[in-house]
């Protein structure tokens, strides 16, 4: 770890109601039950960002400016985070007949985030790695905060306005306070209900290509963990770098988010394609629907993480609206997207693989 002084995110995953649950519980069960959801807030979050510490029921990461440039992801990354969360809390649940007090009080158990950005560096005492520094003591010290108290949620992910700032989204739908500590003075934070988010995740209907759906299935591998190729998958500035004679710009963004609903623009000669985002699952899927040369194209990209959990596996459903028979219309849309610098092609594939393993060494 660079010892230096750096500017970048400071994140901290805390799991609430810890304390209360190992009081009150079997240690047995109740040990293992935490770290099986401690290892996975790990995997989510250790894609993107780096461990600087396990703090007992909590996660601490870090990540410079530098690889983080579009702000959005440090949200999606808590979401998915989050929901990955709740649906272990429920498998964990369904597949236990275990009546212990360890495995009844499970759903007491949620999930806070506390995001900072700020300077921070690294002092090495006895070979020990410590990060230090004033935003440091911040981003801890706002673990303990008056959110709950003034909202009633449970589950919330606390920014503070330097990280707000460099998210570059609007804040109304967030909700505003100020926390006072000693020596550190005021610190205005926007937080956001997370169980909302999560109910919100669930309830809407998934949109789709399905393997049996598809006219055209493209399939390759990264050198990168699914919250990195995401971004190159979906920024428009990074799709610009690889997808050749394309300018990408963001469309609509409805209520500040990308998610369903939003769209991009893309620009090729006088061509202008607009693509609407159908269905938006950060660093697991997104379905698109756009119009290419009058024919209605849906596209499902998925990402897997590869058996190592380093790379990242993307598999490209496209389906196209046309009354042939399927070997026809699997023909026409081979054609359509592979001709040269119409889409996707091979040769794009093989441009990003590299900006990404360059991105990544």
């Amino acid at each position: 770890m660079d010892d230096s002084t750096q500017r970048g995110y400071l994140l901290i995953a805390d799991i609430s109601g810890y304390t209360s649950f190992v009081a009150e519980t079997q240690l047995e069960h109740s040990k293992e039950i935490l770290s099986e959801l401690l290892e996975l807030m790990l995997r989510h979050l250790t894609g993107l960002m780096t461990l600087s510490k396990l703090e007992g029921d909590a996660v601490f990461v870090i990540a410079p400016d530098s690889k983080i440039p579009r702000g959005e992801t440090v949200l999606e990354l808590i979401e998915s985070t989050y929901a990955a969360f709740r649906d272990r809390q429920e498998t964990i649940r369904r597949r236990t007949t275990c009546e212990c007090s360890a495995c009844t009080a499970l759903p007491m158990l949620d999930l806070k985030f506390i995001v900072h950005c700020g300077d921070y560096a690294v002092q090495n005492v006895s070979g020990i790695h410590e990060l230090v520094g004033s935003d440091v003591n911040l981003v801890h010290r706002l673990l303990k905060n008056r959110v709950g108290q003034k909202t009633g949620w449970k589950a919330y992910a606390l920014l503070t306005e330097s990280a707000m700032a460099r998210i570059n989204l609007p804040t109304a739908q967030f909700h505003e306070q100020v926390e006072s500590y000693e020596h550190l003075g005021s610190a205005k934070t926007y937080s956001m209900d997370l169980r909302a988010r999560y109910n919100e995740r669930v309830e809407n209907r998934r949109s789709l290509v399905t393997p049996e759906e598809a006219d055209l299935t493209l399939v390759h591998e990264f050198s990168a963990p699914p919250p990195v190729v995401w971004g190159w998958l979906n920024d428009p500035q990074k799709r610009t770098q690889w997808m050749t004679g394309r300018l990408w710009s963001a469309g609509a963004r409805p209520g500040g988010r990308t998610g369903a609903g939003a769209r991009n623009h893309c620009a090729h000669g006088k061509e202008l394609l607009v693509e609407t985002i159908l269905d938006w699952r950060p660093f697991e899927y997104v379905t698109t629907e756009q119009e290419v040369k009058n024919t209605l194209m849906t596209e499902t990209v998925r990402l897997e993480a590869t058996a190592d959990g380093r790379g990242t596996r993307v598999t490209d459903l496209i389906q196209i609206r046309m009354r042939f028979p399927r070997w026809i219309k699997r023909a026409l849309t081979r054609l359509m997207v592979q001709s040269a610098g119409k889409y996707k092609t091979d040769d794009q594939y093989a441009r990003l693989a590299r900006l990404i393993a360059d991105a990544n060494p």
